[in-house]
């Protein structure tokens, strides 16, 4: 029971509950009835809570043969315009579009939508705001066209919302979730461009596995391309490049966005950088508005593709030493149900749901964040230190039990491991083995979690839960394969003594916990940290003299538990303030080197200097085994001293938008990522495994 409350404070922590309202529409004018384009006003509930978000729909629905306009018309029309009249505690936020088509009639390039269409606004409201009736008013204009004519048009949309008490439960309209799938998605890291010799170019970091259809880019900023210019589209690696003509330079940043197939598209925000006219040419079928329907077949081959990696992937974390501590809880698992084929089974299924659960539920939210505008990426649960108090007290907590401190019914041994007990145990198992071995990636993986970035998030959510399949597979494969179940060794006295031997790996995870908090909060946060760890032990160990007394005291050790872990997220800072001192102590360092930038590394790479840029992180065991065994090694410096080798070092051990920009751009979801960059050439991504030969070749 008390391991299964701690587990479930991490996993609750990861999964989040999202309330939406239910439908609502304005009334119809008659007048709305002869207008070429007519807007509905509809709102996703017709009840909404004081403090909460409210989206509402302009619902467009041209006429035959006429059309509206993207926000950006291209070179004629007109986009929407909103003139609100909001009660007080009420603002609007900015109208959101979706993908649209391209018409080019006599030379002169529009971006509009011929078919039905909805633009989305989402109100704010106040706490302050009461129960009541809310009434919003709005007066928009925009422009209806045919391909021969054009007639301006404009209504006054009204429509009365019902503010309740937070406790009323409401229902929202699902047309909503259709109308939210027309908009672009979040591309997730920045692109770049450069205008040039009378040409526009932008770099936009697209996984190569993504076959897109027709690419054409749609540019929010008016005077910076010639609409009507052809836009020619190269694929090099894990980055698309765009290239038409150019009206002027007057911006250092753009936005915009990238259709890559049938109403699919990327929204993108792009800085200015060096960007050259490389790789492979893309067919754009012309002027870029002529979509046929291989988007779907296109995000089904990326999909089959990314998901082998992850569940390729996820097998090969099992040898990854971030992954180490965990075999030992698999072998005990495997160990005490000796040769049950049932329970081996009801294990294994357990083991793989609690698997399963936490890397999916961590895709969830990463997915959440990105799509709310942070750059993060993978393992960004161990940016915080409260997260990693958490998880250290587990991980001291099921040392403690393995070591005989106290005892649990669902890690027991022996004649009293019930069904339900071992299920849970397993299923726990699997949670903390997930939560624990995801943040590292190995090989197969980049590729995997890359595509996450452009497939649809339910696509997404399953490359994340075919991680943790593959993360769980050897347990699957043991117990439900006779032949490797047979070779495991019978249950015995040897037991005992291998559970208590198990614990040792624990332990050292923790201390390398203690470490990693330390490396995050100081001195100070760290004494307070292990405070609150040494409460927990004395609980634990007042847990355990009372069961050997045949007391029964889980009720109060649950309470006394779950008080010191809140105490601890609440009173520790959340490693915001103070960042890992990798990057204070790379300079002094065998291999020294400086701070990453994408500015440095376009200086130096403008001065023709070789460049090995790699990207850490303190709670990242991969990375430190290989800066120990290949990066910060003696052979290294001196040969990269000796061709100046310029290093950059990204530490990612807190929150680092810049860093997890980048890495998006290379396909990438998480650390490690190490680059070379000769002279004059693209840069050669290194395999995720270092040795110092796999260093020195690149100088040779």
């Amino acid at each position: 029971m008390v391991q299964a409350i701690l587990a479930a404070l991490v996993v609750a922590a990861l999964i989040g509950i999202n309330v939406t309202g239910a439908p609502a529409e304005a009334q119809v004018s008659a007048a709305k009835r002869e207008l070429n384009v007519p807007a509905t006003l509809v709102a996703e509930a017709k009840q909404v809570h004081a403090g909460q978000d409210i989206t509402l729909a302009f619902v467009m629905t041209p006429k035959p043969t006429w059309h509206g306009y993207w926000e950006n018309p291209g070179d004629a029309g007109m986009g929407m315009s909103f003139d609100w009249q909001l009660p007080d505690g009420v603002t609007a936020g900015e109208a959101r579009y979706p993908v649209p088509d391209t018409l080019l009639i006599s030379g002169i390039m529009n971006y509009i939508y011929e078919g039905n269409y909805a633009v989305l606004v989402t109100l704010n409201l106040s706490e302050n705001i009461a129960p009541g009736p809310l009434p919003i008013t709005v007066k928009s204009q925009w422009l209806a066209c045919t391909d021969e004519v054009c007639v301006p048009e404009q209504d006054t949309l009204s429509i009365t919302l019902q503010v309740v008490d937070k406790g009323t439960a409401i229902s929202r309209n699902k047309a909503f979730d259709d109308h939210r799938k027309a908009l672009p998605r979040p591309l997730g890291s920045d692109a770049t461009f450069i205008v040039k010799d009378d040409l526009f170019r932008l770099s936009v970091p697209i996984p190569a596995a993504l076959d897109v259809e027709n690419p054409y880019f749609f540019i929010k900023e008016d005077g910076v391309v010639d609409y009507a210019a052809p836009q020619k589209v190269n694929r090099d690696g894990d980055k698309l490049i765009i290239e038409t003509a150019a009206r002027g330079d007057m911006f250092e940043s753009i936005s915009g966005v990238l259709k890559i197939g049938p109403g699919i598209g990327l929204s993108l925000d792009a800085s200015k950088g060096a960007v050259e006219m490389t790789g492979i040419p893309v067919s754009t079928g012309g002027d870029g508005g002529n979509f046929n329907n291989g988007g779907d077949q296109s995000h089904a081959s990326l999909l089959f593709m990314a998901l082998g990696g992850a569940i390729v992937g996820g097998l090969l974390l099992n040898l990854m030493p971030c992954v180490f501590p965990i075999l030992s809880l698999k072998a005990l698992s495997l160990a005490k149900a000796g040769g049950d084929e049932h329970i081996v089974r009801r294990d294994a299924l357990a083991y793989t749901a609690g698997v399963v659960l936490v890397a999916a539920a961590l895709g969830a939210l990463l997915l959440a964040l990105r799509a709310s505008g942070a750059a993060v990426g993978w393992a960004f649960q161990l940016q915080d230190s409260r997260i990693i108090f958490v998880l250290l007290i587990l991980v001291t907590a099921i040392g403690f039990n393995l070591a005989g401190l106290f005892e649990l019914p669902n890690v027991n041994f022996g004649n009293r491991l019930t069904q339900k007990d071992g299920a849970s145990g397993s299923f726990w198992t699997g949670a903390l083995a997930a939560f624990v071995a995801t943040p590292c990636t190995g090989p197969f993986m980049a590729a995997a979690l890359g595509a996450t970035i452009v497939l649809p998030p339910v696509a997404a959510l399953v490359i994340f839960a075919g991680l943790g399949v593959g993360l769980a597979l050897p347990f699957l494969l043991i117990a439900f394969i006779p032949a490797i179940r047979n070779r495991l060794p019978k249950p015995g006295p040897w037991l005992d003594s291998f559970r208590k031997a198990m614990a040792i790996p624990m332990f050292l995870t923790a201390i390398g916990l203690i470490w990693l908090l330390g490396r995050q909060i100081g001195e100070n946060g760290l004494a307070l940290s292990l405070i609150f760890l040494l409460l927990v032990a004395l609980i634990l160990w007042w847990f355990g003299g009372g069961q050997a007394k045949g007391l029964s005291r889980g009720t109060v050790t649950t309470g006394a538990l779950t008080a010191a872990i809140i105490g601890g997220v609440l009173l520790l800072p959340g490693g915001q303030a103070m960042g890992s001192r990798s990057a204070a102590n790379a300079s002094s360092a065998t291999l020294p080197s400086e701070p990453f930038s994408e500015a440095r590394l376009s200086e130096l790479r403008a001065a023709n200097q070789p460049v090995f840029a790699y990207f850490t992180a303190d709670w990242c065991i991969t990375c430190k085994a290989n800066e120990a065994a290949a990066v910060q090694r003696q052979e290294t410096a001196d040969a990269f001293a000796a061709a100046n080798v310029a290093v950059l070092m990204g530490d990612w051990t807190r929150p680092d938008p810049e860093i997890s920009d980048f890495l998006a751009k290379h396909g990438r979801a998480g650390v490690p990522l190490y680059l070379y960059y000769a002279p004059g050439k693209e840069p050669v991504i290194l395999p995720q495994i270092l040795t110092v030969s796999t260093l020195t070749d690149l100088i040779a």
